[in-house]
């Protein structure tokens, strides 16, 4: 049987994966990349956060990935009724980028892709994992490929950016519950054909149907449109009676008053796709000779955009990890790791709690606007969430809710 032999292997090609990979090359490291499917193909994360961009630099991918024209995100706009909540990345407490891009996954990922392939990375498609042994810190992996011929791969050391695949939490048995409520979402493209001129044609936005309840609207600047629906899993099986992903995701577009005129009654591009109870996380995220990255270790919620930021932040991070492991280097992967992207998990944790319990929306939404607050919240969406010198991180357990219980009682008071 054929036996090849690399320094690490990159289980996945999405964004977790191609940005580990890519820099491993970037460094001169022997990394193999096998991906189960063959792009392009559709999934969800269409929209990116400013943090993002940083790995992409240093991955560099992001040169190309600019000349591709994907319409840029300056920030995020809110509705709720007749109130409106804008925030401006360039108007945030962190240093950093101040946009970021709406993306058609297909297209993105798969640009993504020929730019490895272009630069020499050992790309594989169509190759599933079907069995890993560990020796040690080194693992042999048994792949299949698209020929249908089983072949192993020996590796110094293994990185699992699988996502929604998750490879190793299902062969190690790692998964483990999320700490949110059960959550499903439903989500389409539509040709934009009434799409209005200027901001508003191309503003990502969040239409909060009810408290719990959220249409999201992702323009792309191929003319598409993604539309999709979110909220608790009974409230989302309830939008149908044939449990039709199509006929609940219209359901949802004539619910919300700003959007119908703009969406009601068009063609979706591809049938709607359901995401039923999608948060998971994982028992632990490292073991002799592996790491999990990106969704392989844990999905929260689209709310506020993380699953991409996590995935690229754990992608590098667990890439520059491995080549000192495997140069001999000691590393504390718990404390360096583990540790670290638990800890900006935790921040978005719990903003999206206190976003379905309500708490964050009457920040957002709360008149006279406090700048300060604001500016210091936009940090948190814009992905830096490990920046401790600001407040609504360093704090985040008790600063929402503490303001949001300080707006409620001057509404009583009045």
């Amino acid at each position: 049987m054929l036996i090849e032999n690399v320094d690490i292997l990159v289980i996945g090609a999405g964004p977790s994966g191609s940005v580990a990979a890519s820099y491993l090359h970037k460094k001169g490291v022997n990394v193999k990349v096998v991906e189960k499917t063959k792009f392009p193909r559709i999934v969800v994360g269409e929209s990116l956060i400013p943090r993002v961009m940083d790995h992409f630099a240093e991955a560099d991918l992001f040169s190309s990935l600019d000349q591709l024209g994907f319409q840029k995100k300056p920030g995020a706009r809110f509705i709720r009724g007749n109130d409106i909540c804008i925030f401006d990345f360039s108007n945030k407490f962190s240093e950093g980028w101040d946009w970021t891009w709406q993306i058609p996954r297909a297209d993105f990922d798969l640009a993504i892709a020929n730019e490895m392939i272009k630069k020499g990375v050992d790309l594989e498609f169509e190759s599933e994992v079907t069995h890993i042994e560990f020796q040690g810190t080194e693992s042999i992996t048994t792949v299949i490929d698209k020929n249908k011929q089983e072949k192993k791969i020996r590796a110094k050391f293994l990185i699992d950016a699988s996502g929604y695949g998750r490879v190793l939490p299902r062969l190690l048995k790692l998964d483990a519950a999320s700490k949110l409520s059960p959550h499903s979402a439903i989500f389409s493209h539509i040709k934009d054909v009434r799409r209005p001129n200027g901001i508003e044609g191309t503003q990502i936005s969040f239409d909060i149907l009810e408290t719990k309840v959220w249409l999201w609207v992702i323009p792309f600047s191929n003319e598409n449109t993604s539309v999709g629906i979110v909220g608790p899993t009974n409230f989302i099986e309830a939008l149908s009676t044939n449990n039709s992903a199509k006929e609940a995701l219209e359901k949802a577009i004539s619910l919300s008053d700003f959007y119908i005129n703009r969406f009601g009654n068009l063609p979706f591009e591809f049938a709607p796709i359901k995401l039923s109870n999608y948060s998971i996380s994982v028992s632990k995220m490292f073991g002799d000779g592996y790491v999990l990255t990106g969704n392989s270790t844990e999905f929260l919620d689209p709310v506020f955009s993380s699953g991409v930021c996590f995935a690229t932040e754990s992608g590098m991070l667990a890439a520059k990890l491995a080549i000192k492991q495997i140069n001999g280097q000691e590393v504390n992967w718990q404390k360096e790791y583990s540790d670290y992207m638990n800890k900006g998990i935790d921040v978005f944790t719990t903003y999206i709690q206190e976003w379905y319990t309500g708490n964050l929306q009457e920040l957002f939404f709360h008149q006279p606007e406090n700048p300060d607050v604001k500016r210091k919240i936009c940090s948190v969406l814009a992905g830096y969430v490990w920046d401790d010198e600001n407040p609504f991180v360093k704090k985040h357990d008790k600063v929402i809710r503490n303001m949001a219980h300080l707006i409620k009682m001057e509404k009583d008071n009045k």
